[in-house]
């Protein structure tokens, strides 16, 4: 198979979430300033944070669906602009309130983002390819962090936070253009591939397509024990990922009150995050193990947590967030390889989006009962407690779920018709 897809798309689509992902955690490192300015307490800043993902949820299944039936490439212009004015808009705020809302707003613009991304991709990238492809894409998540952190730690040295939200709200809506311009919804739709290989790429994705199974909707997912399984261990999963991204820079400012050796330190524990991710995925592909590679870093990351609250040391502080950053991140390539193979084919598709949608509201639940106990404590100890629990019954359930994986083989059974919900 050619590689102008894999130059084309998968380029564009990185730096189109990496900006999603800026504007989604940049209030992590700009809420001291948010917090002195506006005068809220560690609870508020919790919800400022979290926020995010009420809103996200919304627009989760409807947006899937929307670039399905409609135009992914269409869908993902329009959510740019609106998520990128949300963005832009934040840095206008006067009040915690009007926070709040931007924030919210933001989330579901960028809720549907996310659906529409993986339609695109289905549509590209044949079944053998579509995991190296969702790497790749997603590999984009600690890049964000790392670019942020000192970016953002650079633009507070010349300007104030709401400046800082306003510059790091623009790119969106500019690379909306290039997007559109760029990327196509289908392969036929793309004067820029070779017609040999636009041929047999085509060919391949109708093979498929054939053989797929037709799903079951909402309805079949609902009713599904294994599927509420896999929600609730991304939303303990989650629950510790966005508590510990969204307060990580708040706790490096405790080494440091210099806004750029901040963001420069705070870039490091993402740094470590990428190498984690990509080799514990190769990893778990080469030995096409799941369960352990989700869940043994969950540990990981739990134990380094709660080690970090005994330690004064700036230099062992930083090494084991680093450690806790290798540990959240590293699941993220074998966690989506596991639903595929514990839920039965016809019901995996609307799974996907449960799991997804639902599951992410534990980025609201990690960052603002982090910030509750924060205000509660007067230190960070019992916030990371909370985070390390979350992340430790999030590897127990994964192991549960790894009991499906061994005794239940799912088999490709047609799907009846009419039963979406």
């Amino acid at each position: 198979m050619g590689s102008s897809k894999w130059m084309r798309i998968i380029p564009v689509a990185f730096v189109m979430y990496m900006l999603a992902y800026v504007d989604r955690i940049n209030v992590g490192i700009l809420m001291p300033y948010m917090q002195e300015d506006l005068h809220f307490n560690a609870s508020a800043a919790g919800d400022i944070a979290g926020i995010f993902f009420i809103g996200y949820l919304i627009f989760q299944i409807p947006g899937g669906i929307l670039a399905a039936k409609w135009s992914a490439r269409k869908v993902i212009f329009i959510l740019m602009i609106l998520w990128g004015v949300c963005a832009t808009l934040a840095g206008f705020v006067q009040t915690e309130g009007q926070l709040k809302l931007v924030r919210f707003a933001l989330g579901v613009a960028e809720g549907g983002v996310w659906p529409a991304v993986l339609v695109l991709l289905a549509n590209w990238f044949t079944i053998k390819e579509r995991a190296r492809a969702n790497a790749f894409w997603m590999a984009c998540l600690p890049v964000s962090a790392m670019l942020m952190a000192p970016l953002s730690g650079v633009l507070l040295k010349y300007f104030e936070w709401k400046t800082v939200l306003i510059l790091q709200g623009l790119p969106p809506i500019l690379w909306a253009f290039v997007w559109y311009a760029l990327v196509k919804d289908k392969p036929s739709d793309a004067t820029w591939m070779k017609s040999k290989e636009k041929e047999t790429l085509l060919l391949d994705l109708e093979k498929e397509q054939r053989g797929n199974v037709e799903s079951e909707g909402y309805l079949a997912a609902f009713k599904n024990k294994t599927v509420w399984g896999l929600v609730v261990m991304y939303f303990l999963w989650m629950t510790g990922f966005y508590g510990y991204t969204l307060w990580v820079p708040s706790v490096v400012g405790t080494i440091s009150k210099d806004s750029v050796t901040v963001g420069w330190l705070t870039a490091i524990p993402f740094t470590f995050a990428l190498i984690g991710m990509l080799l514990n995925s190769y990893w778990s592909d080469k030995r096409m193990n799941r369960i352990q590679h989700v869940a043994i870093p969950l540990i990981i990351a739990a134990i380094s947590m709660v080690a970090g609250q005994f330690v004064s040391s700036p230099v062992l502080q930083l090494v084991l967030l680093s450690i806790t950053a290798i540990g959240v991140y590293a699941p993220y390539g074998p966690l989506w390889a596991i639903p595929t193979a514990i839920i039965p084919a016809g019901v995996v598709g609307a799974a996907l989006g449960l799991q997804n949608a639902i599951g992410n509201l534990g980025g609201y639940n990690g960052p603002k009962f982090f910030g509750v106990l924060k205000d509660a404590t007067g230190n960070y100890h019992a916030g990371f407690y909370f985070l390390a629990t979350a992340l430790v019954l999030a590897a127990v359930m994964t192991y549960v779920l790894g009991k499906n994986l061994n005794t239940e083989k799912p088999t490709a059974v047609p799907a009846k018709k009419n039963h979406s919900a």
